[in-house]
């Protein structure tokens, strides 16, 4: 899951692509509505890509989460960020066992599935290719040619 570009500005609803940087701008459209505005040096933004989500035993980043949710939803929408406190919860328990309740806020769940169902709706959530299938399959490939010379040789 690609997250280049997309921000979070405090204070601003939704999420944002970076269009443009200057000195102490940065001019970023929203993914919803398309309008076009500028943020300053006294702005807060994080980059969606910086962030990550707190497990027992690491960190594990917005990308990954973003890709488990995909891959449950076939890339669909998601369960609605104001749903009931327990179900949210149980939902993000399914995508992510072992995430920190001590240190992941239910504010983050919240966060985590309505940033999801805004890129989804904006065509961004997409899986990339499972390189490593079509790596196994070229390297079988190769292995059954070398095997039918062996035993071409042998005849």
């Amino acid at each position: 899951m690609n997250l280049e570009g997309i921000i979070n500005v405090s204070g601003k609803p939704g999420l944002y692509k970076v269009i443009s940087r200057a000195n102490n701008t940065v001019i970023i459209e929203s993914l919803v509505d398309k309008k076009r505005s500028a943020i300053y040096s006294h702005n807060q933004a994080n980059l969606l890509e910086e962030i990550g989500i707190y497990t027992y035993n690491d960190t594990i980043p917005l990308a990954d989460i973003f890709t488990i949710i995909a891959k449950k939803t076939e890339c669909g929408p998601t369960i609605n960020h104001k749903s009931s406190k327990e179900e949210l919860i149980k939902y993000f328990r399914e995508i992510l066992t072992e995430y920190d309740e001590d240190r992941v806020y239910f504010s983050d769940i919240k966060k985590v599935i309505q940033w999801y169902n805004a890129m989804q709706s904006s065509g961004l959530i997409k899986l990339e290719k499972e390189v490593k299938k079509e790596v196994k399959k070229e390297v079988k490939k190769e292995v059954k040619k070398e095997v039918k010379k062996e035993v071409k040789k042998k005849k």
